[in-house]
């Protein structure tokens, strides 16, 4: 018996140890507190520095033409969250894709639509290479009004009218059709930092529909094709972290967001960012670095 009871308790143990090194996160549903209420004012006040104090950022910033968001996940029992400009909404080009891709596993999950070989196909194609036909015909599949009530789901609540508004997908990645602009801005593509944050967050802990179809869809996020942005600074810096990644490029406007997931715990983190300006590839390369410094500082 006493065998027995010892080894239930070094498997727990274990448990406990070593369940924090897979994803989805293996914590309890009663700790993935919301997002919003784990803003740390330590976190915050050294990102506020760091940023700030480069002189080109802190005017995109003052000019509403720059956004970070970023969740230290490095102790999943103490997730601490900031952001600059957090609710404020930009037009997101591809990013908001993971919009479509919830969207989908959604309906699927409520047998609305058929997991087909080629739905698959087309969900990896819009995330890893960011193609706009595949993007396109997973929108003409599930339609608008489908991939708002997700995005409005008080679930979610992806898009909060009350809040800034945030992620949005209302028109073809492939032109023509009708489109569904969001109501705040009438943006076709949209998101915010705070919203992307909370989509990653969630998703790391397999909260997004299901901890089945949150696995499903980190397999589908992971090991980008796409190797520029925040990719192409942490393929040199962390070449064996784990990266789940969703970018996006229009004109002068420039996002991206990943989920960084490294063998040590002291590089796990979500970062967003949201740029309106011509050099923003540029300016979100170099800002991983800086991120990584404010994740390092010790709290205040």
């Amino acid at each position: 018996m006493k065998i027995t009871y010892f080894a239930f308790l070094f498997f727990t143990v274990c448990l406990s140890i070593f369940g924090q090194q897979t994803l989805p996160i293996k914590v309890g549903s009663e700790k993935v507190k919301p997002l919003t209420k784990l803003i740390d004012t330590s976190l915050q006040a050294n990102l506020e520095d760091e940023i700030l104090g480069n002189e080109a950022w802190a005017s995109l910033i003052g000019q509403k033409k720059m956004a970070i968001g970023i969740v230290d996940l490095s102790n999943p029992e103490h997730v601490r969250f900031a952001r600059i400009n957090g609710n404020h909404m930009m037009y997101a080009a591809s990013l908001p894709k993971i919009a479509i891709l919830l969207a989908a596993m959604d309906a699927i999950e409520k047998g609305e639509l058929i997991e087909t070989s080629e739905i698959k196909k087309d969900m990896r194609l819009m995330i890893s290479k960011s193609d706009n036909a595949a993007s396109t015909r997973m929108i003409d599949r599930l339609g608008y009004a489908k991939i708002e009530s997700v995005m409005t789901d008080p679930t979610y609540a992806f898009y909060d009218e009350g809040n800034g508004g945030g992620l949005w997908v209302g028109k073809r990645y492939g032109g023509g059709g009708n489109t569904n602009r969001e109501p705040l801005k009438q943006l076709s593509h949209a998101a915010s930092v705070t919203q992307v944050c909370r989509f990653y967050y969630l998703l790391a802990n397999g909260k997004l529909v299901n901890e089945k179809r949150s696995k499903q869809m980190l397999n589908i996020m992971e090991n980008p094709e796409l190797h520029h942005k925040f990719v192409n600074t942490l393929e040199i810096i962390a070449p064996s972290a784990r990266l789940f990644r969703k970018s996006g490029s229009w004109k002068t406007y420039h996002s991206d967001s990943i989920l960084v997931w490294g063998k040590e715990s002291n590089r796990r983190y979500i970062l967003v960012a949201l740029i309106d300006d011509p050099n923003g590839e540029q300016i979100i390369r170099n800002l991983v670095k800086p991120i990584e410094k404010v994740l390092k500082k010790p709290e205040i």
